[in-house]
């Protein structure tokens, strides 16, 4: 009897964890990406005008979002320092020091003097700190995932997992919904001090998290790590000794979707404004009633990732990805704004979270414990250097080459689909995978 109560107790008591676990997770990861969309939201905007002003409009775009794209090549660096540390010292300690990092850089870019004041120094300490952000964000994903996979039981692993994944299309909302409601302001505001906003008032978001985070405790799998003595000393070096093929799966898994969203939610700003001349409210207003659709998609998703698998529902978006490549831009073209709503929609609620939704416990299922923090955030974090961070600079070249075509976009689209495609025929499948040291 003494017996049955303590398992009741455990239980109650691995749920109530389980539930911070998710909070936890989520609010950490909407600060993060909140963060990280308010660069690209204002690199679309402003930063060209104001940290590369002596370029010509094109160029200026281009070497915006080429601050933007540093920002990823960055993350890569950021996934193995902090997922090297995540699987030496835990995933709870790694994911406050990211946090941290990533909001004082937010909050500092919000008070960059620009090029008029100090010359060539602002756009180089603008790339400074998207570097410091890349850094953060390539470090967080992996731990955030993990503090709530390794909390779940298998087989509601799916659906806990996209709570983590939810930090996206909500870090997308407020960050594009702040940025869309101060465009209102005169263009002189906007310019002058409105921009920066968005990029100060993170600090209070970033002050919340932590004290969420703080209250969380050490995931169970880890826990038993230590107490086992398991710990790796160097998991980066077992993951590429062992683990290269499940890390190559990764990133090629990841191609589409990471390629895609970038094109869809801050490359389709500069396209539509300065190609289709639909106007800035009307184009952020269409990626925020797309990203609060995903809210919904991502737990409906994940939730099916229990029930049939997550290869199926990752291969399903993969491939629709691809096939409305050339709709989503024919869409964009008509200059409708509920047609150009629809295209975003649909891109982003059907076939990006269909991707996006199984990726973590998918990616967590991959790798053993010791080395799983290194290796999901290795293989996730590198495609961001040839897919997510290039897309939209790719993408402003591809469209000035074409004249203001959007045909050499959709076939990269396409590209990154038939990439994931042929990752996700080769990968296993994984639902129901045993987490702890058997795996």
């Amino acid at each position: 009897m003494v017996m049955q109560y303590a398992r009741v107790g455990e239980s109650v008591d691995r749920r109530s964890m389980l539930r911070k676990a998710r909070l936890s997770s989520f609010i950490g990861t909407v600060i993060e990406w909140y963060d990280f969309f308010i660069y690209g939201a204002a690199a679309a905007l402003v930063f060209g005008k104001l940290f590369f002003p002596q370029a010509t409009p094109l160029i200026g775009t281009m070497a915006a979002f080429g601050s933007f794209a540093v920002g990823f090549i960055a993350r890569p660096l950021g996934g193995m320092i902090f997922g090297h540390f995540g699987d030496r010292i835990g995933r709870r300690t790694v994911l406050i020091v990211t946090l941290t990092i990533m909001g004082l850089s937010t909050f500092l870019i919000g008070l960059l003097p620009t090029y008029a004041q100090i010359g060539v120094a602002a756009p180089l300490m603008l790339t400074v700190l998207r570097v410091a952000q890349g850094l953060a964000l390539g470090g967080e994903w992996g731990g955030a995932v993990l503090m709530v996979v390794e909390h779940s039981p298998a087989d509601r692993r799916g659906w806990n997992s996209a709570w983590p994944q939810l930090g996206v299309p909500v870090g997308l909302v407020l960050s594009t919904g702040v940025m869309a409601m101060l465009t209102s302001l005169t263009a002189d505001q906007f310019y002058e001090w409105g921009w920066r906003i968005p990029f100060l008032i993170s600090i209070v978001l970033v002050a919340v998290g932590m004290l969420i985070r703080m209250a969380i405790d050490e995931t169970p799998i880890f826990t038993d790590l230590e107490e086992k003595g398991e710990i790796n000393k160097f998991p980066i070096g077992e993951v590429f000794r062992n683990n290269k093929k499940m890390v190559l799966l990764t990133i090629g898994a990841r191609f589409a979707e990471n390629g895609s969203f970038f094109i869809f939610t801050v490359f389709s700003l500069t396209y539509a404004t300065k190609y289709i001349h639909v106007s800035e409210n009307a184009i952020l207003g269409a990626v925020v009633i797309a990203a609060i659709a995903t809210v919904f998609t991502i737990p409906f998703f994940a939730s099916l990732t229990d029930r049939i698998g997550r290869k199926p529902v990752f291969l399903a978006g993969a491939i629709f990805t691809g096939l409305f490549a050339f709709p989503f831009f024919w869409l964009i073209q008509t200059g409708q704004p509920a047609l150009i709503a629809l295209a975003i929609i649909i891109a982003l609620a059907v076939g990006w979270s269909a991707m996006y939704a199984p990726q973590a416990a998918y990616f967590a299922e991959f790798f053993p414990p010791q080395v799983r923090y290194s290796g999901m955030s290795i293989g996730a974090q590198l495609v961001a250097i040839v897919a997510g961070g290039p897309s939209p600079l790719i993408a402003t070249a591809a469209v000035a080459y074409a004249q203001g075509s959007p045909w050499l976009i959709a076939l990269w689209l396409i590209g990154c689909s038939v990439i994931s495609t042929v990752a996700l025929l080769c990968s296993p499948e994984t639902r129901g995978r045993d987490l702890g040291l058997r795996n």
